[in-house]
């Protein structure tokens, strides 16, 4: 009987969509969505006990009181589909269903997500939502799914704007608010076109836990932290409230130096993308779980403006990147690249900041701002020239503050 009641809403959804133009749900995502998710750690070694043990380390370690609120199960959770074509959860992993691990999730005070792909198959051979894409997205609806992450596998000959619409309309006829993250990887450059689809878009390949690497698997590569970086480099005036560019699933305490996960963990928030946690919260370091939860760091990610940071200075192996803030404030990172400690020297008075996109500029010979570092709490003004020695792979952080 149920099947035959999500089968009717399945037709009806078809009917509608075929006669109005159906959006995303636009009140998600007005900031970065903030999360954890299986892959990086786990890939396909996941079962229901485990999504449980994220939910409740979560619910209980100060992440959730920092903002996170995704537990995310990404590929593998698949069954078969039943003879009516509904997908089902794999029953020797998640004997209790879906449906059960939502209510779970949700009695945490936090929400679930799911993984499926555009294509016939998922990128670890399951089954994707092709020519399915109302019928799965109606199921996630009556197991209480609050986001969907959408993958690109499998998809030869198929057009990436349509698919992704198909399961945008999918998801909003099917009536419960899920937020669609788009993970197409950049290949068809979806800033152009899916700031109506999606609320996050992937702009590049996987990320690898290393600082400055292309890790090659053969047909693909994935990569580290700098490389993610610098394929940013003209995309920030794609971003905004609803739309983020997603630089995937962070590898903080995955293996990484502390000073190579704060670095990560600073540039994936003042670049305004999606901070999603992809190491085992259950064993990690007081070190990682404070660095995650640092609420000024967060507050930078999650600031309202929602305007993505732009490089400000590049000098080599030193550059600053600007993020503008509301009431007239700036984060400014100051990032070493290089394997070596840099001394910085910083005459703020000789430096002119000018936003083109936008529209925003300071003086700073002319405007004076308090500052304070947002990992330590040190506190200065820019009057006086900023000198400091930032390690190797790692940086500087600035919340700055026009003085009254």
């Amino acid at each position: 009987m149920k099947k035959l009641s999500l089968l009717m809403t399945l037709c009806v959804g078809v009917l509608l969509g075929a006669q109005a133009h159906a959006q995303k749900f636009e009140e998600l995502g007005k900031t970065p969505q903030m999360g954890w998710n299986s892959w990086n750690t786990f890939g396909c070694d996941i079962n229901e006990k485990m999504i449980r043990d994220m939910a409740d380390v979560m619910a209980s370690n100060g992440m959730k009181e920092a903002g996170y609120e995704y537990i995310n199960i990404d590929d593998c959770w698949h069954g078969e589909r039943d003879a009516m074509g509904f997908i089902q959860a794999d029953k020797a992993h998640f004997p209790s269903g879906i449906k059960a691990l939502a209510d779970y999730v949700h009695s945490k005070g936090l929400k679930l997500g799911i993984y499926s792909d555009a294509g016939g198959k998922t990128c670890g051979g399951r089954p994707g939502s092709r020519g399915h894409e109302y019928q799965d997205a109606v199921t996630y609806a009556s197991w209480g799914i609050d986001y969907v992450k959408y993958d690109w596998c499998d998809t030869k000959g198929i057009n990436a704007e349509q698919a992704y619409t198909t399961m945008r309309d999918a998801i909003k006829k099917a009536g419960r608010p899920m937020l669609f993250s788009i993970c197409e990887w950049g290949d068809n450059k979806p800033w152009d076109w899916a700031k109506d689809i999606g609320h996050s878009w992937r702009t590049t390949g996987d990320i690898y836990p290393c600082w400055n690497c292309e890790h090659n698997h053969g047909s693909w590569s994935s990569w580290g932290v700098l490389p993610i970086l610098d394929k940013q480099a003209g995309l920030r005036k794609f971003a905004g409230p609803g739309h983020w560019n997603d630089m995937d699933m962070m590898e903080v305490g995955n293996g990484m130096s502390e000073g190579e996960d704060r670095a990560h963990f600073s540039l994936w928030a003042i670049m305004a993308s999606p901070l999603i946690a992809g190491n085992d919260l259950r064993s990690m370091s007081e070190t990682t779980r404070k660095l995650m939860t640092n609420k000024d760091m967060i507050a930078i990610n999650q600031d309202k403006l929602g305007i993505q940071a732009m490089k400000w200075i590049d000098e080599g192996d030193l550059e600053i990147y600007v993020k503008p803030l509301e009431n007239g404030e700036f984060a400014v990172l100051f990032l070493n690249r290089a394997d070596n400690a840099k001394q910085v020297k910083h005459d703020w008075a000789f430096h002119y900041l000018k936003d083109d996109i936008f529209k925003q500029e300071v003086y700073f010979d002319k405007q004076l701002f308090n500052w304070k570092n947002v990992w330590t709490g040190a506190k200065g003004d820019t009057k006086g020239k900023l000198s400091v020695t930032i390690p190797a792979h790692d940086v500087l952080v600035l919340r700055l503050t026009p003085k009254k």
